[in-house]
């Protein structure tokens, strides 16, 4: 019973950090399990054993909830990008508030406005630039791989922090679609017995996969680390990257063939995004209060 509430935690934290504007380091936080995730990252090596034991059956359930969303994800940016957009819209601004608690308003410094600008206009910035083609992929090359590496470690450092999507900063940098148009082809090529369409996107899912890995193991130090000691400027910057991010979410949207019907959908999407997302943070669990620094 034990193992299989592990799957489940795990498969909704994997679920979780599919969709953009959800934060993974949140629903851990929900789910009471981020204290044990960040401690057994931590001491990875220095007590290999048990830190792995405890990470697997996890690590097992959020690789479940990722490759089954994929698809589905993929499907609604395709066919329905603005209700799609609105909807991740509502659960960033629905879940908004933790963040914004989060900073001591007695101890921001003209430092801390000053990060809080520049991680938001970086994020618009970001959002500007076209990396992918209209289908949503990439061109790979040793230069894109090398990206992709340093892509994943990013997605992986930012769903470390509570209220930051990972999955929301790579739909910011542009990598958000291939990453998940390359899991869905992996997963059609295995299931169709079409091996080198599979083999094909591992050029994708190597260097992204390897970057997750370095980027949960280093960051996860570096983000407690910084949230232990500088906590307002941190959250500062968190807090500019968030609320830039529906902005950027919109300029990253495909407008093409927008009807009233459309328009009335995404306030729909976008009111079931907010409610759900502000629904999750009330019903959250408090965590204990044990110290994650590595």
């Amino acid at each position: 019973m034990k193992l299989l509430n592990q799957l489940l935690r795990g498969l909704i934290v994997g679920i979780a950090n599919v969709i953009p504007g959800v934060s993974g380091g949140a629903m851990m936080v929900s789910m009471g399990i981020y204290d044990t995730l960040i401690g057994c990252i931590a001491h990875l090596f220095s007590d290999f054993k048990r830190s792995f034991l405890t990470l697997l059956p996890y690590l097992v359930g959020m690789l479940t909830g990722i490759f089954a969303l994929a698809g589905v994800i993929t499907y609604c940016l395709t066919h329905a990008p603005l209700p799609t957009g609105t909807a991740f819209i509502g659960l960033i601004l629905g879940g908004l508030s933790p963040l914004i608690r989060k900073v001591d308003k007695k101890h921001i410094s003209t430092f801390s406005v000053l990060l809080f600008i520049a991680f938001f206009v970086l994020i618009i910035v970001m959002a500007l630039q076209n990396p992918t083609g209209n289908d949503g992929r990439v061109a790979i090359n040793a230069g894109k791989m090398v990206t992709l590496l340093l892509m994943g470690i990013l997605a992986s450092g930012t769903m470390l922090i509570p209220g930051v999507s990972g999955s929301m900063v790579l739909m910011l940098m542009g990598y958000y679609r291939p990453v998940l148009s390359s899991l869905n082809d992996f997963m059609g090529g295995l299931l169709s017995g079409n091996l080198m369409l599979a083999a094909r996107q591992l050029l994708i899912l190597i260097p992204f996969g390897l970057g997750v890995l370095l980027g949960i193991y280093f960051l996860a130090k570096l983000i407690a680390w910084l949230i232990a000691h500088w906590p307002t400027p941190t959250y500062c910057a968190v807090l500019g990257l968030v609320v830039a991010s529906p902005i950027a979410i919109l300029l990253r949207t495909d407008m093409g063939g927008v009807t009233v019907g459309t328009i009335l959908l995404s306030v729909a999407t976008f009111t079931a995004g907010f409610i759900a997302s502000a629904w999750l943070e009330k019903h959250s669990p408090k965590e204990s209060g044990v110290n994650v620094q590595a």
